[in-house]
């Protein structure tokens, strides 16, 4: 791949590097601890008390995203993500401790875990806003492609340490996180230098108390009608994406009939049905991670607006078939159908965001786009629930009912600009 193609605009730019590496480094940590933490708290605590646990944990990672956006705003993208990223860093060392013979407290472990997701929570607003600051209009598709790519890979290589680490080196893997951590927050403190828009620039939020200044920075946020809509629209499509582990998932699992994937000579490969969700995953993470570092170049006939429509009535079209088919090979083409439209859409929309954020309140508008991870996983549950009153077709037909709405926002979004975006 040439230089000039993707990786042009992080040439000379430090802090595209470092931001872009340590998104690679935070999902990999992520993938390999969080997503084995409600193992670990279900072993220990039982089923329910696990979900109660969780439950606090994403409650407080809301208010985190909203503090910290609110913080980068007021005191700096760097002085927040050094504060944020030293907490993380020191609840992963309390982990490791606190799991190790030294002290053996479980419950000290869930109380670092959730002090660490706090912290995390509290960073993401400042980082998003950052690479927004040192970006332009003309680099964000292929400064977001790449850090979709390496988010990609971090989550990949994340899930296969995970797995090969949890059962029974526990310790290692959160002493491994406090180490990794620890050279974030060295990147942050010597190589990372502030990029809040000046103060001549920028929004001034009324005098008052400090809960004062953090509503009114916040109601600002949420008037902004053609903002929200792009909200709506990114939720709507990480709710459809959520299904994979959701209805989708379930449906495989109780409905899937054991089948031969392919065989060749003596070798046959048999699946049941949470092993094809198993292939479905693997799937669409070797995709992305092959794929993506050349989408600008396989879309590059596409305008924006096209490509981005054409992306979601792919990816939604994907995933009407994942409702309904169970022939294992129908699936593999449409995780293959539904990959490329999130290929095709993802970078497009980050920079759509990215472009439409004021200059004056980027970190809130972060805080607050984050949050459609939260919906979506609320709507993505209640299709496990709708999937025992709903029969497959019907399952099928919403997702498509849901990418007309998504596409109906983002249409409502671009009125107005020019075609050849």
């Amino acid at each position: 791949m040439k230089s000039g193609t993707v990786v042009g605009p992080l040439a000379g730019n430090r802090t595209l590097k470092v931001r872009i590496a340590v998104s690679f480094a935070n999902r990999l940590l992520d993938s390999m601890i969080t997503s084995f933490m409600a193992v670990y708290l279900a072993f220990t605590f039982g089923a329910a008390t696990a979900g109660v646990l969780l439950f606090t944990v994403v409650g407080l990672g809301v208010a985190a995203m909203l503090i910290g956006g609110h913080a980068s705003e007021k005191y700096g993208r760097r002085r927040t993500l050094m504060l944020a990223e030293i907490g993380v860093f020191a609840t992963f060392a309390l982990m490791a401790v606190a799991h190790s013979g030294l002290l053996s407290s479980p419950l000290l472990v869930y109380l670092g875990y959730l002090l660490n997701r706090f912290a995390a929570s509290a960073a993401l607003p400042a980082s998003e806003a950052l690479i927004v600051d040192v970006t332009t209009p003309q680099t964000r598709k292929e400064i977001y492609t790449v850090n979709y790519w390496a988010v990609n890979l971090g989550l990949a290589l994340g899930a296969l340490l995970g797995a090969w680490l949890y059962d029974g080196h526990f310790d290692l893997m959160l002493g491994g996180a406090a180490v990794c951590t620890s050279g974030i927050v060295l990147s942050t403190v010597f190589l990372i230098q502030e990029t809040r828009p000046s103060e001549g620039n920028r929004h001034r939020t009324p005098a008052g108390s400090v809960l004062y200044e953090f509503v009114s920075g916040y109601r600002l946020v949420l008037r902004d009608g053609r903002f929200m809509r792009l909200m709506t629209a990114a939720a709507l499509t990480l709710a459809i994406e959520f299904q994979l582990i959701n209805y989708v998932g379930v449906r495989l699992a109780r409905d899937f009939p054991p089948q031969d994937l392919f065989s060749l000579n003596s070798l046959t490969v048999h699946v049941n049905g949470v092993q094809m969700l198993g292939v479905l995953r693997a799937e669409n993470t070797a995709l992305v991670v092959l794929l993506a570092l050349f989408a600008r170049r396989l879309f590059r006939g596409l305008s924006d607006r096209t490509g981005l429509y054409l992306g979601i009535t792919l990816f939604t079209a994907g995933y009407m078939t994942l409702a309904v088919s169970d022939s294992g090979w129908v699936l593999l083409v449409a995780g293959l159908v539904f990959t490329v439209g999130e290929l095709m859409n993802v970078p497009i929309k980050q920079a759509l965001l990215a472009d439409m954020v004021p200059d004056t309140d980027r970190s809130r508008y972060m805080a607050v786009y984050n949050l459609n991870i939260r919906v979506a996983q609320m709507i993505a549950a209640l299709f496990v629930a709708l999937g025992t009153l709903v029969p497959s077709w019907g399952i099928a037909l919403l997702y498509g009912l849901i990418g007309v709405v998504i596409i109906s926002q983002y249409r409502a979004v671009l009125s107005g600009r020019p075609s050849t975006v």
